[in-house]
């Protein structure tokens, strides 16, 4: 029985240090030496993403917001079921969920495990760390945005009006600008590629049918959508930085540059799983 109640208590103080040093290595200072080039580098990408995106917002709002919600099908129209359930891998609270739910896994098991095994686990809670708060930096950005901005959704009030606002009204019919599954799934697949960039037409590709299915289901304008990547990838772009200038995930180029550091791969982790000691 004492030695039952020593392995919980070593468990439970292992997984309490596990958490607090989770915490810590967040919110510590920077330590890279050439964050500031990275700093700069980021500045620019984002500057000209701003004014690209952002002219092209604009231009949209005028030309083709309102001709283009007239060309979708009528709201709730029964035989788009299947993009209504396509369009719930871009919901914000689903996708937090599951990456909060994997974290909490990778925590309890890295505190019951030594060795390779440990580093490996907490390998992988960091880069769930970076895309867990890759995804929820940029949809609080939104969801000031569209509290701010009260932007109605299409045919809200009985028109096609592309230039209904309601600034600072709240509720869900003045909620369209920007658009959270445009920003959350636009986050997601800049924070993915960045971890692995083999993926990124695949996770563009997922974007871009996400952004699909809220026109179709006439829940945005094309300029809300637009203007959902734009905060989703600035955002996620910040917090790739933020993990960079800390050592976490990534590491910083001579020229500024970010790229992802070499993390568990599925070799190692089979590895692991046959109880062959780790490289």
């Amino acid at each position: 029985m004492a030695g039952k109640k020593a392995i919980s208590q070593h468990y439970f103080g292992r997984f309490f240090a596990t958490l607090s040093a989770s915490f810590v290595q967040l919110v510590r200072p920077p330590s890279h030496s050439r964050r500031a080039e990275a700093s700069r580098r980021a500045a620019r990408h984002a500057l000209w993403l701003i004014a690209g995106l952002g002219a092209a917002i604009i231009a949209l709002m005028y030309l083709l917001d309102t001709t283009e919600i007239k060309l979708m099908p009528p709201r709730g129209t029964p035989s788009l079921w299947w993009v209504r359930i396509l369009t719930d891998f871009g919901k914000t609270a689903y996708l937090l969920w599951t990456l909060f739910a994997l974290m909490a896994v990778v925590l309890v098991a890295s505190a019951a495990v030594r060795g390779t095994t440990r580093t490996l686990l907490l390998a992988v809670g960091t880069r769930l760390q970076f895309l867990f708060l890759a995804v929820l930096t940029p949809s609080l950005v939104g969801d000031v945005l569209k509290w701010a901005v009260g932007r109605g959704r299409p045919f809200v009030g009985g028109e096609a009006n592309a230039f209904n606002f309601s600034h600072f009204a709240g509720g869900e019919a003045f909620a369209s600008f920007p658009s959270g599954h445009a920003n959350t799934a636009f986050a997601l697949a800049f924070a993915v590629s960045a971890l692995w960039p083999r993926t990124h037409l695949v996770m563009l590709s997922y974007a871009l049918v996400i952004c699909a299915t809220r026109l179709v289901l006439l829940a945005h304008h094309p300029s809300d959508v637009v203007a959902g990547a734009l905060v989703g990838v600035i955002g996620a772009m910040a917090v790739r930085h933020w993990f960079a200038a800390r050592r976490l995930g990534f590491a910083i180029e001579r020229d500024g540059t970010i790229v992802a550091l070499p993390g568990p791969s599925l070799e190692r982790l089979k590895r692991v799983a046959r109880g062959a000691p780790g490289p």
